[in-house]
């Protein structure tokens, strides 16, 4: 990834529509920090603690598997803001 696709995707919410990237009043989100979807953000409103515990694997061509590829983030012990990326899955 270029430092132009980097710069695009920083600030942005997995998963939503690329027309309208930005965050939603009244949604819980925590910050993704390293690997393929370094600095997106991911959108957990709803979740139940035990599936914030559990991370999240999520569906990336970035990553090292390329299409139909994930990457998988963690939360980071002692601060549930930021989900760290421990890998790549097929």
């Amino acid at each position: 990834m270029n430092s132009d696709e980097e710069r695009l995707l920083r600030g942005r919410v997995y998963g939503t529509d690329p027309d309208r990237p930005g965050v939603r009043p009244g949604q819980v989100y925590v910050h993704l920090i390293g690997g393929p979807l370094d600095g997106l953000l991911l959108d957990i409103t709803g979740w139940t603690p035990g599936e914030i515990a559990a991370g999240a694997t999520l569906r990336t061509d970035l990553g090292r598997h390329g299409v139909g590829g994930r990457a998988i983030y963690d939360p980071r012990p002692g601060d549930p803001r930021r989900f760290d990326w421990t890998g790549d899955s097929p």
